[in-house]
């Protein structure tokens, strides 16, 4: 397959990771579905600038933590630019900052069914449309889980770990089907995930390289794994993290 044959849909795709992945996708000539979940506004630019380009994207709505929302953006995208060859199940978000007992477990609720089972349910609702074209899953977790991120986020930590987890046992069960799964770990990135915009300039001194990450360093290791050159890699765990 062309990489001009192929379509990769991207949740959380109209910022940061996502939006850069995005980018390089269709730099590779990816047709590239744009997920959002709010910002419709920055979504539709992404799109727009990748389509100024000469690329095929268009950015559609999706809420990853409801089954129905999900199988609506894989069907439409799929409409809307053909089968789908990848996914990326990059949608991730953090309300809950601090010690753990001072969290609140309905901020702690949401960010779990965020990040893990968000991602859960996006594999689930991508299978039947990558089985048709023996697709790639690329999951986006995260150095925290196995850092912990104590004093921070440790519940999103355990779900980064989760979906590292699922990366691996979702490789075994979907080989049979021609689907690769893996996994891409990101350290601190440069990116507004952060309730504070400086903490990846407040943490660099404990990145071994002494910086946080930028986008586009994340990126290239995810549209690899979506290449023929990574025709042979499933189950694998990427850390993209500075040496952390």
């Amino acid at each position: 397959m062309s990489a001009h044959e192929r379509v990769t849909a991207v949740t959380g795709g109209s910022r940061g990771i996502g939006a850069a992945t995005v980018r390089r996708l269709a730099e590779a000539g990816h047709g590239v579905v744009v997920g959002f979940a709010r910002d419709r506004e920055a979504a539709e630019a992404v799109a727009a600038e990748v389509g100024r380009a000469g690329s095929r994207a268009v950015a559609l709505q999706v809420d990853v933590t409801d089954a129905a929302s999900l199988a609506r953006f894989f069907d439409d995208g799929a409409a809307r630019l053909g089968p789908l060859t990848g996914v990326v199940a990059n949608a991730g978000a953090v309300s809950a900052v601090g010690r753990l007992t001072d969290l609140d477990p309905e901020a702690l609720r949401r960010d779990l069914d965020v990040n893990l089972l968000g991602a859960v349910l996006t594999c689930q609702a991508a299978i039947a449309h990558l089985e048709r074209t023996a697709g790639t899953l690329v999951l986006v977790g995260s150095a925290a889980a196995t850092i912990g991120s104590p004093g921070s986020y440790v519940h999103y930590a355990a779900a980064k770990a989760g979906v590292a987890a699922l990366a691996v046992g979702l490789s075994k069960e979907l080989a049979p089907s021609g689907i690769r799964v893996n996994c891409v770990e990101p350290g601190t990135v440069w990116s507004d995930f952060h309730q504070d915009p400086q903490r990846p300039a407040k943490v660099a001194a404990g990145i071994p390289l002494g910086r946080a990450g930028e986008p586009h360093e994340i990126s290239g290791a995810i549209a690899w794994l979506l290449s023929d050159e990574a025709s042979y890699t499933t189950g694998a765990t990427f850390r993209i993290a500075g040496g952390l």
